[in-house]
Formats: structure tokens, sequence, C-alpha cells
């Protein structure tokens, strides 16, 4: 069962946004500090619960590890005393947490809806901009054993690409997924003590010394060879675009289309142009796509429009980023003099 809605109230820097999700693909977009970030670290607590049986409020203060880890500081910051609360739907299913700013402990945060919330346990798997495979080894332990001021998204990463490959054969689609990102890669993953290996016909090569975009396709191998990444699932995914070149972005968006139309629900956020066009591009008429605008209205307040396609993103800081660049070239190559 897919995530159907969140809802915030005076958190992180939300005064009051609600949105509808697509139960296939979901594409945050907006300029920097618009809580593209946020929204998703918020669902990907919700659905990571399901599996963890944690309290919300505990998983939501580790994901974004405020200050001294004082989920008050979580609250949307003004002089006075102020209170967040958050939800995120499924289906019929809601749950939901309610605190003030001075709330220090996230364990005496009530939350409602937890048990049923639990009950229809889904899996969930957060992707964050920094690389971690390459850091695997020792980090479980380590961040298990020690304080060490790392978000728990981190954390969590790896432990979805260290487990083990489902038992039994590999169905057609899923088959089809890791062939097309074997080519991408020219390889496929190992794992050997805890290191990360690409094994090819050359041989197995570190993937501390692999470029960082390949070792992404590579962590995206993973998870969908060992099952992370099946029916009912959820994909989070910040910036895949980063340092991947953008000759394979085609390939990405292709593989994020069929993890949709193999029942993935996919988040994603992006301020990458050929992304955007790619996504657009490659989808089928049966694909089910929502984009959410954010953006910060003239007195600072952060709101959030939604569109069906491409082209009818209202704002669309990336596209009119693009225009005014090809309009600046046009110009230079007609004799102006660009500013």
């Amino acid at each position: 069962m897919s995530l159907t809605r969140i809802h915030c109230e005076r958190f992180t820097l939300f005064d009051l946004l609600s949105l509808e999700l697509s139960p296939g693909i979901n594409v945050f977009i907006g300029k920097n500090g618009t809580g593209k970030t946020h929204l998703m670290k918020l669902a990907y607590a919700a659905c990571d619960i399901t599996k963890s049986g944690m309290n919300f409020a505990e998983k939501l203060n580790r994901v974004f590890l405020p200050s001294r880890r004082s989920i008050g500081r979580l609250v949307k910051r003004q002089k006075s005393s102020s209170r967040a609360t958050v939800e995120v739907r499924r289906g019929d299913l809601s749950l939901r947490t309610s605190f003030s700013n001075h709330t220090k402990k996230s364990e005496s945060v009530a939350v409602s809806g937890h048990a049923e919330w639990v009950s229809r346990p889904m899996e969930s798997v957060f992707i964050p901009v920094k690389e971690m495979l390459s850091n695997g080894p020792g980090f479980r332990s380590m961040y298990a054993q020690r304080e060490i001021h790392f978000e728990e998204i981190y954390a969590d990463i790896l432990d979805r690409a260290y487990r083990p490959a489902l038992r039994g054969p590999i169905e057609a689609p899923r088959k089809a997924l890791l062939e097309q990102l074997q080519k991408a890669i020219d390889g496929r993953v190992i794992v050997d003590k805890e290191e990360f290996f690409l094994k090819n016909k050359k041989g197995n090569l570190e993937f501390t010394l692999l470029a960082e975009g390949i070792r992404k396709l590579g962590l995206l191998w993973v998870l969908i060879q060992n099952g992370t990444l099946l029916n009912g699932s959820a994909l989070f995914w910040d910036e895949p675009e980063a340092n991947l070149n953008p000759s394979l972005f085609g390939v990405l968006m292709q593989i994020i289309l069929d993890l949709q139309r193999e029942g993935v629900q996919v988040f994603m956020a992006t301020h990458d142009y050929v992304i955007l066009k790619e996504l657009d591009l490659r989808r089928s008429a049966d694909d089910n796509i929502a984009y959410h605008s954010l953006f910060q209205d003239d007195d600072g307040t952060v709101r959030c429009r939604g569109a069906g396609s491409f082209a009818t993103i209202d704002p669309n800081a990336i596209s009119q980023t693009f225009s005014d660049l090809y309009d600046r070239e046009v110009k230079r190559s007609l004799g102006g003099i660009p500013r």
C-alpha cells in the first residue's frame, strides 16, 4: 500500500503544507531551501518504522538529527511558543504526531495510529546525495556503538545494501533491470568482507577506485538484486543526478520508470533539467507521475503546486534557468552582449 498524503503544520520550514501523492513517481523540484529533502525524509521515516517498529518521533529525530537531538528544534522557528504537527497517510491508515518547540526528548512525544500503521509493513530505502558504499566497511558497527554525528539515512542505506539476495530465481522484470544496470556500469557488484567491488572481465575493482556516479548506479543494482526494491516498496532518492555523467541520465530515468511499472513508489528530488526531460520523454500514457513544485511566496512562506505533466509545472525554476541560458546564447550568437 503506497503513501497517499503528507500534511505538515509548523514543521521545519513549513507553515502549512499538504501534498497528495502519486502511487507511482513523485518528483520534487524547487530552489535550494524550499524543503524538498525535508519532505522526503518525513515520508521515509514513516515508511521505515513499519519494518523497525521504532517510535515515529524517534525516527524523525534520527533522520533529521537536530542539535543535541532535541526534537523541539524541528518546530518552525519563531520567538513565541509553537507546536509542529505532521501526518502521513497510506490508504485508510494515518500516522500522526505533534510536539512543541520546548520538547526535548522524542520518547515523550505521543504518536497516534502507530499500531495500525506498523501492522502493514512496507520496504523502503533512502538514497542520499552522498554515496556510502565506499565507506561501508566498519561504518555500521561504529554507528551502532558510538555517538557520531550522522543522519540515520546513511546507516540505513548500508543496512539495505548489505542484505543477502533473496532465495529462488530472479523474475524476468527484475532480471531485465539488472541487465540494464550491468551494461551501464560494465559489471556487477559483489561484497567481500563488507567491502564492495565491481566485478567484470578485468577482475574486481574496489568501489573506492570507481567514479562516484558509477558507485550510485552500483548501489541501485544491489538494491534491485537483493530484493529491497520490489512491488510495494518505496524508493527515496535525493538528487540522483549528483556526480553522474549526463549520458547516463536516460538509462537511470528508464530504470526509475520501470521500477514504478513494477509497483515501486518513487520519490525523487532534482535540480537537473535533463533528468526532468528524460523522464518526460520516456514516460508512457500509463505511467503515474506527479510533480511537486516548491517555492516561496512574497512573504517567504513555502508553498507547493502540483502538476501531472512536465509542461504544466508552475513555477519551474529549472526550466526557467535553462531558457534564460538559451536566450543568452542566442543573443551572443547574434552579436549581443550577454549579461
